[in-house]
């Protein structure tokens, strides 16, 4: 009989990182996204110690307990919004994610956000491709260089983002819950309001917790400039999606680039779908061929650390790391 530990693959994996995954544990697939205690025999239940999932799987309570043995969950993902953190630490279960490798590919699609939104590019194509080019010239759109860019978080992914903005000549602040020493020489802390108020191009990039859901909302919205655009590509529910379209409706707004939303896959009655001043993506932000083998990677690499008694890359609430070793 097999000493390795068991672990779920809730997940495709590539041949060679699947290979590297067997060579250390059992491994039982299941179907993505699907919960394991609905497919997984108890008696096998209580025997998986590691689990490597997207972000469609929910690691909450229930499945906590009926995965006893459980001690390390790997989300293929850096967000971890589909896991109860406090009741998988309460349960001694590590959590890892796979930050830091995507966060080149999420700048460059805010940065194509706020191309597209201010050059109108997506019409401009049309433009093109209709025939109407040769009735007339398109019409004038607006610059970039030397507006203020905004960023509402100043991660790893904000950082980026305001480094390259620099290339654009443009002015970036930013605001964070406390501000962050790494952030000089990139952008300028300002208060949250004045963020709203002074921004050009308003970017969000904070996580969905129960604090921020909704976070940016009507009020927030009122104190944009009627020629600025909102851009998020971190998640849906942090904005108030209704006050959004009645702002992008009423012109309070200039405009929105969307990656994120808060029904996902958007459906196209969304009204979202109805509005010429908004740039929509289907949450591409780390949808490259290098970025998702580099965030798989990451997660096999930190499921297998788990389970084998070395330190993961990247965990979500170390502590219960720290109170293994």
């Amino acid at each position: 009989m097999s000493q390795k530990p068991k672990v779920i693959a809730s997940v495709t994996l590539p041949p060679d990182l699947r290979e590297r995954l067997a060579a250390a544990c059992d491994i039982i697939e299941i179907p993505m996204g699907q919960r394991p205690d609905e497919v997984v025999s108890e008696e096998t239940r209580a025997q998986i110690t590691g689990m490597v999932c997207t972000m469609k799987t929910k690691v909450d309570a229930a499945l906590l307990a009926a995965l006893p043995a459980l001690t390390v969950s790997s989300n293929f993902a850096v967000g971890f919004d589909n896991v109860d953190v406090p009741a998988a630490t309460a349960r001694k279960v590590l959590i890892c994610n796979t930050p830091r490798v995507l966060d080149g590919a999420v700048a460059d699609i805010t940065i194509g956000l706020m191309l597209c939104l201010a050059r109108n590019l997506v019409a401009g194509d049309a433009f093109v491709r209709s025939g109407a080019w040769t009735k007339g010239p398109f019409p004038l759109a607006r610059d970039i260089r030397g507006k203020t860019l905004g960023l509402l978080g100043m991660g790893r992914i904000g950082r980026v983002v305001a480094r390259t903005a620099q290339a654009f000549d443009m002015k970036v602040i930013y605001h964070n819950r406390r501000e962050d020493p790494h952030a000089q020489g990139l952008a300028t802390y300002v208060a949250r309001d004045e963020l709203f108020k002074a921004s050009d191009v308003l970017s969000i990039h904070i996580p969905l917790a129960a604090e921020t859901r909704h976070s940016v909302g009507k009020r927030e919205l009122g104190l944009m400039k009627n020629s600025a655009y909102l851009i998020n590509t971190a998640r849906g529910p942090v904005v108030d999606e209704a006050a959004l379209i009645e702002a992008l409706r009423a012109g309070k707004i200039a405009g929105a680039g969307l990656d994120v939303m808060e029904q996902e896959p958007l459906p196209a009655s969304s009204p979202l779908c109805e509005l010429p001043n908004v740039v929509l993506q289907a949450h591409i932000g780390s949808a490259t061929h290098e970025t998702r083998r580099a965030m798989i990677e990451l997660a096999v690499a930190n499921l297998i650390d788990a389970v084998t008694g070395k330190q993961p890359e990247a965990m979500v609430n170390p502590e219960v790391w720290q109170g293994h070793a």
